[in-house]
Order: C-alpha cells, then sequence, then structure tokens
C-alpha cells in the first residue's frame, strides 16, 4: 500500500512540474496578500504581524488544497487515465493517499514565499517550540480543506468546481477573520468566524503561534466540519464510481 501510495504521489508531482505555473499561482496570492496588507499595516508590531503571518498561512492552506483536489481531481475525471486507474483491483486507497501526500508537499512548497516574506520583511517572531507546534496545526487544517477540495472534484464536473471552487474561497476568508487581526474583525464575523472551518483552523494556528485561547466550540466546530467533509468527500466519489463504473 505505502509503495503504490508513494508512486502515486510521485506521479502527481511529475504531472504538476509539467505546469509549474499552477504552483505559482497557489503561492502568489498569499505572499501578494503578505505583501500589500500585512506589510505595510502590521509588519512593524511583532504579534500583529505574527497572528497576520499565521492568517496568511490558513489562506495558503485553502487556496492550495480547495483549487488543487476541487480543480484537479475534476479535471483529472475527464481524462481517459483516470477510469483506467480505478478498474485496478488496488482499490481507491493509495491514489487518494499519493493524491494527499503530493497535495501536502505542494503546500509546504506554496506556503515558502510567504514564511520569507514574514521573516525578512515583518518583525514576526516565533520560538522553535511554537513553530513545531504550528507545523502540527498547519496540518490539523490542511484537512478539512483537503476533504472539501476532494468531494467538489468527484461531485462537480471541471467547469461547475472551477465556479464552486471560487464562490465559496472569499466568504470563506473573510467569515473566517482571516482579512483581520484576532478579536478586530468586525461583529458579525466575529460572531460566525469560530463556526466555519477557516474560523476554527486560524484560531488553532493563533494559539500555536501566540497567547490567543482557542474556544472548545471552535474546535469541536472544527472537528465536525471535518467529519461532514469526509461523508461529501466519500459520497462524492461513491456516486461518481456508481455512475461512470455501474
Amino acid at each position: 500500500m505505502s509503495s503504490l501510495a508513494l508512486t502515486h504521489a510521485k506521479f502527481q508531482l511529475i504531472e504538476t512540474s509539467r505546469i509549474p505555473i499552477a504552483l505559482v499561482g497557489s503561492a502568489f496570492f498569499p505572499a501578494a496578500s503578505m505583501l500589500f496588507f500585512v506589510v505595510p499595516f502590521t509588519g512593524d508590531d511583532p504579534i500583529g504581524s505574527t497572528y497576520a503571518t499565521a492568517s496568511m498561512v490558513i489562506f495558503a492552506v485553502m487556496t492550495t488544497n480547495l483549487f488543487q483536489y476541487g480543480i484537479g481531481v475534476s479535471e483529472d475525471r475527464a481524462h481517459p487515465w483516470d477510469p483506467f486507474n480505478r478498474t485496478l483491483p488496488t482499490g481507491p486507497g493509495p491514489r487518494f493517499a499519493g493524491r494527499i501526500l503530493a497535495g501536502l508537499l505542494m503546500m509546504a512548497v506554496s506556503l515558502i514565499p510567504l514564511l520569507l516574506i514574514a521573516v525578512f520583511l515583518t518583525e514576526a517572531t516565533i520560538t522553535p517550540i511554537r513553530f513545531l507546534a504550528a507545523a502540527g496545526a498547519v496540518v490539523v487544517a490542511a484537512v478539512p480543506f483537503t476533504l472539501m477540495g476532494l468531494g467538489i472534484g468527484y461531485a462537480l464536473p471541471s467547469k461547475a468546481a472551477i465556479v464552486v471552487a471560487q464562490v465559496l474561497f472569499f466568504p470563506l476568508a473573510f467569515g473566517g477573520g482571516l482579512m483581520s487581526a484576532p478579536g478586530s474583525a468586525p461583529s458579525f464575523v466575529e460572531t460566525i468566524a469560530p463556526y466555519l472551518p477557516t474560523g476554527g483552523a486560524a484560531g488553532l494556528l493563533w494559539a500555536a503561534v501566540g497567547d490567543y485561547r482557542i474556544e472548545v466550540s471552535s474546535l469541536v466546530a472544527l472537528a465536525g466540519w471535518t467529519t461532514a467533509l469526509a461523508a461529501f468527500a466519500v459520497w462524492a466519489y461513491r456516486r461518481d464510481e456508481g455512475r461512470r463504473f455501474s
């Protein structure tokens, strides 16, 4: 199983490397947001720039996973190679694992420009222990957005998946409080943010990098979203398999 998953991951990475603009796009928007919104306004504030960098990391995680899986999976389904893979006796496990492994690596690469901007152009600070905690929080935060992307990719054709990913992207970012510092968003955003996957993910990372105290209800909501999106991804996969191969 592990060797097959690594083979699928290698295939995904090779395929992506042939169109490097896809990876550039994933890294560009979070890095541009850092340059235009974080560096000029909170770059001189160690606490503010640290929290803002964490918000931009969640922004990058959502961008990479939502578009990579949502659009990438739907496009793969239109190619003859995908139906052939799904007739193989190994089942969907290695393909899912390989796609997720490749996605995690590409997500990590997309975070590099953002982190370099934070290091050299802001006063953001973090201890080694908090950095390790933040890395773990990023992996946990990536799970619901990975599942969301997979569900969209298997449920919709590519043209519809592009639209849905774009429509979901900004409301989730704004409603989750990623556009403002903790506690300084408009009141209605502060009310709904803890119950959105973006708000829960951001709160988890804020708690890892600083003294932010995340609410238990936000963690419960994040776990609920993860469970619901996992069910959605499984349903979309089985629905697509039933419609195309039954």
